[in-house]
């Protein structure tokens, strides 16, 4: 139970593999462009209250993994990320606005998001009630059709 978290009526462990692309999917994110949208990323992720685990940004691609509360909604989350960073960018980067194809947007409008944590399988080997076959839960039940 070390991994997990508390807040006044909740233990949690939530986690995020995020992935997201420039527009047009682009390989922009090199060099100081790359670093500063790093740093950028990172800087408001932990200004949302979550925690980032591994950011990778790739010239085309940024994967990110990230352990949030469940009170921060993950929509929520990555328009914030993106939005920001891409405001950030365009103003230390001006020559990003001369490109006619960005008409300011830097970001794809998109993103894949997958859940990280433990499957159906760990649960059951944990012992849980709600996977056990003898359990109440396990039974399906079974309602008389109405005529």
């Amino acid at each position: 139970m070390i991994r997990f978290q508390k807040l006044s009526h909740v233990v949690w462990f939530c986690q995020y593999h995020i992935v997201f692309v420039p527009k047009y999917r682009y390989t922009i994110l090199k060099g100081d462009l790359g670093r500063y949208v790093y740093q950028s990323i990172y800087a408001h992720i932990e200004r949302a209250g979550c925690e980032v685990i591994e950011l990778n940004v790739q010239a085309d691609h940024v994967h990110l993994l990230v352990k949030t509360p469940p009170k921060v909604s993950v929509s929520n989350l990555v328009g914030r990320v993106k939005g920001k960073t891409a405001i950030q960018a365009f103003q230390k980067f001006p020559s990003l606005r001369t490109k006619k194809y960005w008409g300011n947007h830097f970001w794809s409008a998109g993103y894949c998001v997958d859940t990280v944590g433990m499957d159906a399988e760990m649960i059951r080997k944990s012992g849980s009630p709600y996977f056990c076959e003898s359990s109440f839960w396990a039974s399906k039940p079974k309602f008389a059709a109405k005529a």
